[in-house]
């Protein structure tokens, strides 16, 4: 199940590990240059994120940027490619080990918890500065929004399988997941001013409304 779900989040035209040397090099290098504009984005938000930035904290050379990357919306592209991925794979691997390890008897809480840590990262960091800057960025926009459509579409329709006690409650769940994004979204947005406590008091609450939600 894992498995057949990462492999619907792949962006289009990925279809694995390379298996060339070659192939594997360009891989890396295409991979650091992520990471590098991943950097970029958490530090200096979308303003800070540039093709000659990226190039100057990996080291590339102009040409090997522009292989990878030849415009700045290629490159917001991929990352937001890999930070979807990123996200549901560290989303289920942390689930489905704690379901594992005998928590069927509160696969909400667990959903809930692993939610949450699956959004804490760097990679979804650099997510919430281009989802900001594409509300007043028209050329973002233009690229983010159907991008973010697609990967929602794609869980959305892929996420029955890791709850298959929801199948009878279809539209409750869809509820419920809209639900834990958007509380998410907003507590790490005002996670300094709200701090440790609260925030788990407001998890506390999101598992139990998803209980409720269940229940009915």
């Amino acid at each position: 199940m894992q498995k057949r779900m990462l492999a619907a989040m792949l962006p289009a035209g990925v279809t694995g590990e390379p298996v060339r040397w070659q192939q594997q090099k360009s891989a890396r290098t295409r991979q650091r240059l992520i990471d590098a504009a991943i950097d970029c984005l958490v530090e200096g938000g979308y303003s800070g994120l540039t093709t000659q930035q990226v190039a100057e904290r990996t080291g590339v050379s102009r040409g090997a940027m522009h292989h990878h990357f030849a415009t700045r919306i290629d490159m917001v592209t991929a990352v937001i490619d890999h930070v979807f991925y990123e996200r549901m794979r560290l989303f289920l691997e942390d689930y489905l080990a704690e379901v594992g390890r005998g928590g069927e008897d509160k696969l909400v809480e667990i959903a809930t918890a692993a939610h949450w840590r699956s959004v804490q990262t760097r990679e979804y960091a650099a997510y919430l500065e281009l989802a900001v800057a594409a509300r007043t960025d028209a050329e973002l926009h233009q690229f983010f929004e159907p991008a973010a459509r697609r990967y929602d579409d794609v869980w959305t329709s892929e996420m029955i399988e890791s709850f298959p006690q929801w199948r009878s409650q279809w539209e409750a769940m869809k509820l419920a997941n809209d639900f834990v994004i958007a509380a998410h979204m907003g507590m790490l947005l005002q996670g300094s001013v709200m701090g440790a406590e609260r925030i788990g008091q407001i998890n506390a609450l999101i598992s139990r409304v998803l209980v409720g939600l269940y229940a009915a």
